[in-house]
């Protein structure tokens, strides 16, 4: 299917600032970039940049006392997921066979503290004949037993927290659930991209399990089409990929995230 992506940005700036965005979509085999604008207004100086052994895109971008600006992408991608067979979920891949660049998805992170919910992880999850099973019903849980509340949440909270409060938005339902896939020796990783048809909208977060070799996507809110998730970024957890941080003292007074499929698609 072929989607177009849409964010527009305004910040009210009070002292000199710096800005590091990650709102660019990834180029892939199964998503391909087929055009895309970014246009920042006024018109101010940045850099893009990718980190080590990464493909996601960030700006980074130096803005003056009292400059307010907007920045605003646009791209037209085409989504091509990947067709898995049945019996791949039946099958797994031992932890000393794993690709090396994997193993760091198997540890705690910041805001997914799967050390601490080892227990309560086996005692749940534990009987579930294999990978594919256990994490469908982790996302099964998160969607039964926390509750979905707008901005309900902090920058902060982790996945113990979600847990014990039993309410968050998009990335907390992430973060716990990448946190009690590692618990139970899955590797998982943090997601954030434009979902179509998502209420209301906003840019999206959900989480990967790696099962037999593929990373295979889940969304425990259940808000979004996971074939309809354009990518912009993966990490270890949400303080990795974050849409934006700056250092300085700013606002946010406008944000309009949009993603449309095209209709002979649909």
């Amino acid at each position: 299917m072929t989607f177009t992506v849409f964010s527009s940005l305004s910040y009210e700036v009070y002292t000199n600032s710096t800005f590091f965005f990650n709102i660019q979509v990834i180029p892939s085999e199964c998503q391909l970039l087929m055009e895309e604008s970014l246009v920042i207004s006024p018109a101010i100086a940045f850099e893009e940049f990718t980190l080590n052994n990464s493909d996601t895109r960030f700006i980074k971008m130096e803005v003056q006392k009292g400059v307010n600006f907007t920045i605003t992408y646009n791209a037209k991608v085409v989504l091509k997921p990947e067709q898995l067979e049945a019996d791949l979920f039946l099958k797994s891949i031992s932890l000393i066979n794993l690709d090396h660049e994997i193993l760091p998805f198997l540890a705690p992170s910041r805001h997914c503290e799967s050390d601490k919910l080892i227990e309560f992880a086996l005692f749940t999850f534990g009987n579930y004949q294999n990978e594919y099973l256990k994490v469908r019903a982790i996302e099964d849980w998160i969607f039964t037993n926390i509750k979905y509340t707008t901005a309900s949440t902090n920058a902060s909270a982790s996945a113990i927290d979600t847990l014990e409060c039993k309410t968050g938005v998009c990335k907390d339902f992430a973060h716990l659930g990448i946190a009690l896939c590692r618990a139970l020796g899955i590797p998982a990783r943090y997601f954030t991209g434009y979902a179509y048809a998502l209420n209301p909208p906003d840019f999206h977060a959900c989480f990967e399990a790696y099962i037999n070799g593929k990373w295979v996507i889940f969304d425990p809110t259940k808000l979004a089409d996971t074939n309809a998730i354009v990518k912009i970024a993966n990490g270890k957890d949400a303080s990795e990929v974050p849409v934006l941080s700056f250092f300085g003292e700013v606002l946010c007074t406008n944000m309009n995230i949009q993603c449309n499929a095209f209709l002979s698609d649909i």
